[in-house]
C-alpha cells in the first residue's frame, strides 16, 4: 500500500559527500517519523537518524555533527545529507517511514529496498 524508494548511494572516497533521497508513495494519509537505517556486513542493523513529523531529529552518536536528516511534508520525501564520511560509513541504507494507509486504522512500518553506500580510497 505505502511503497519507499530509496536513491543517491554510490561510492565515494573518504572525507566526501552524499545526498540519500527517498520517496514514499502509494496510498497513503499520513506519515509519522522517517528515518534512515544501515546494515553494514556481519553487523546488525542500526538508526543512523529520524526526523518526525513536527521536525524533531535524532542521531546515532556515529554520525551526529556529520549528517543531517530532512523532510518535505508536501512531497513524502526524506533525505540524508551524509558529509565527511569514512569507510565505516560503508553499508546498505535503508529508508523507513511509519505511515498511515488511506482509511487504515493502525500505523505500518514501512521499508525501502535499501542503497548501497561504499566509502574506499
Amino acid at each position: 500500500q505505502v511503497q519507499l524508494v530509496e536513491s543517491g548511494g554510490g561510492w565515494v572516497q573518504p572525507g566526501g559527500s552524499l545526498r540519500l533521497s527517498c520517496a514514499a508513495s502509494g496510498s497513503i494519509f499520513s506519515i509519522n517519523a522517517m528515518g534512515w537505517y544501515r546494515q553494514a556486513p556481519g553487523k546488525e542493523r542500526e538508526l543512523v537518524a529520524v526526523i518526525h513529523n513536527g521536525g524533531n531529529t535524532n542521531y546515532a552518536d556515529s554520525v551526529k555533527g556529520r549528517f543531517t536528516i530532512s523532510r518535505d511534508n508536501a512531497k513524502n520525501m526524506v533525505y540524508l545529507e551524509m558529509n565527511s564520511l569514512k569507510p565505516e560509513d560503508t553499508a546498505v541504507y535503508y529508508c523507513n517511514a511509519d505511515a498511515f494507509a488511506t482509511l487504515s486504522s493502525y500505523p505500518i512500518n514501512y521499508w525501502g529496498q535499501g542503497t548501497q553506500v561504499t566509502v574506499s580510497s
